[in-house]
């Protein structure tokens, strides 16, 4: 397997964080073949999902996640910035992990996927983010 880790800076404000770009040069240089692509987001506030960006996609699932997730005084969970408990749960829906096809040295992504780092943790500007390459 080969494996490094990536720091993305997500800045003061939710964001969805495209790492396709990443993803690929990673994968070239790992000399990848056929096989498949594991991201890990090891924050227990962060998650990972395959979306389409750049068309109003991704702020519809910031404003989605802020329906279902308000930032409020509602959550448990109170350190950091009002309403921060929601960030800890949205792992439950964003999971930290995402595993994709590698096919001939290119990700298998449909063709307006995307893979994305969402970030809705306003307390922590930096991430780091996982990228293991595992050989067919």
């Amino acid at each position: 397997m080969y494996s490094t880790e990536i720091d993305v800076k997500t800045g003061s404000t939710a964001v969805v964080h495209d790492l396709t770009d990443e993803a690929r040069r990673f994968l070239t240089e790992a000399g990848a073949r056929d096989g498949l692509l594991h991201v890990w987001v090891p924050h227990a506030t962060a998650g990972l999902a395959v979306i389409e960006t750049g068309a109003g996609s991704d702020d519809d699932l910031l404003a989605a996640l802020d329906d279902l997730l308000p930032r409020d005084d509602r959550w448990r969970h109170r350190h950091g910035s009002p309403g921060h408990g929601r960030d800890h749960v949205l792992p439950a829906f964003l999971p930290p992990y995402a595993t994709v096809p590698v096919l001939d040295g290119a990700l298998a992504l449909g063709t307006w996927q995307s893979i994305c780092l969402v970030d809705t943790n306003v307390d922590n500007p930096t991430r780091r983010v996982r990228l293991s390459y595992l050989a067919g």
